[in-house]
């Protein structure tokens, strides 16, 4: 009897997976995205002064911080008399970005954000090839011309700024809302 019992057991444990296996194989059809939801307002947007980080979130074999999960952000351009930035930034918590920062050399600039930079995990700043993974930042500086490039991950939705210190223009700041 208890052998027919663990018989029985084994049959109905094989079988119940197959059954699943077959229900999750059959696919569902998709429903239409409505229009205006499909990502085709990017012309919009530019006119609206925002950058909009479209990332893709797609964690395969290399997790989150994989080459393919990495939106390319517009530059910031430290120069003497011109703006930060084109537009406001809009991130989405948990997207892994990169920015270059350009400095022309004019004059001695910074950057400037504390706010910013503890609302975000920083994974590395390169400058001249040199590839440096901080434990935190508040500003950088740049002496000469140059650029610097910082991948980070967003974290805590806000407003934050990004700005030049002492100066107090809308122009001298970079606005990122990550929500």
């Amino acid at each position: 009897m208890t052998r027919l019992v663990t018989v029985l057991m084994l049959i109905l444990g094989l079988s119940v997976p197959a059954a699943l296996v077959a229900q999750e194989a059959a696919p569902d059809p998709a429903p239409a995205a409505p229009k205006g939801e499909d990502g085709g307002d990017d012309a919009a947007a530019a006119d609206a002064g925002v950058h909009e980080a479209g990332a893709k979130f797609d964690y395969g074999f290399s997790g989150m911080l994989a080459r393919d999960n990495r939106t390319q952000l517009a530059p910031l351009t430290l120069a003497s008399g011109k703006a930060v930035a084109s537009a406001e930034y809009k991130l989405k918590s948990g997207g892994y970005y990169r920015m270059d920062i350009n400095a022309d050399g004019s004059a001695e600039l910074a950057l400037s954000g504390g706010d910013f930079f503890r609302a975000i995990w920083v994974d590395e700043i390169i400058i001249n090839d040199i590839e440096i993974r901080p434990m935190g930042v508040h500003s950088l500086e740049f002496d000469d011309a140059g650029t610097a490039t910082i991948s980070f991950v967003a974290i805590v939705p806000g407003r934050y700024t990004l700005s030049i210190p002492g100066s107090s223009g809308a122009t001298q700041q970079a606005i990122f809302n990550i929500q």
